[in-house]
């Protein structure tokens, strides 16, 4: 595992019994969105993202048990991410990912494509100049990840 995903997994574990159960017992981790941004954003916007995954997606470190776990343990992963996110990034990165959680939301709602370049529009926003290359390969992980 790399480091954003080691960092998920120790807060899930020091957080909460519950949330260390939901782990999954193979992880099937890799970076997504991570490599767009500045590295102290990554885990922050990592974790927002399994988040994410866990609501309407397929995760990589988490087995919610039933859908009423992962509606709660998806809620505590955005909550988490937000918290990593205004350590690393203040206000401004809060208020583009609660951006970013919201018109994701909308699209998902509405039965809308683009919450992939909703992902990298946000990377940008939070100071991402990733090359062409590297928003290709984050937008086919996240289409292999999300669920339509």
């Amino acid at each position: 595992m790399s480091s954003p995903a080691e960092g998920i997994v120790a807060g899930a574990r020091a957080e909460s019994d519950v949330w260390a159960r939901a782990l999954a017992g193979a992880p099937d981790w890799e970076a997504i969105f991570s490599p767009l941004v500045p590295e102290p954003l990554g885990l922050g916007l990592e974790t927002v993202y399994e988040a994410y995954l866990v609501h309407y997606g397929k995760p990589r470190l988490f087995e919610a048990s039933d859908e009423h776990d992962a509606v709660l343990l998806g809620d505590y992963l955005y909550a988490h991410g937000l918290v990593r996110i205004a350590e690393a990034g203040g206000v401004h990165a809060v208020s583009v990912l609660a951006g970013l959680i919201s018109r994701c939301a909308a699209l998902r709602a509405d039965g809308d494509p683009g919450d992939g370049e909703a992902w990298v529009d946000a990377a940008r926003a939070l100071g991402g100049d990733p090359p062409a290359d590297a928003v290709a390969a984050a937008l086919r992980k996240h289409a292999a990840r999300s669920r339509p």
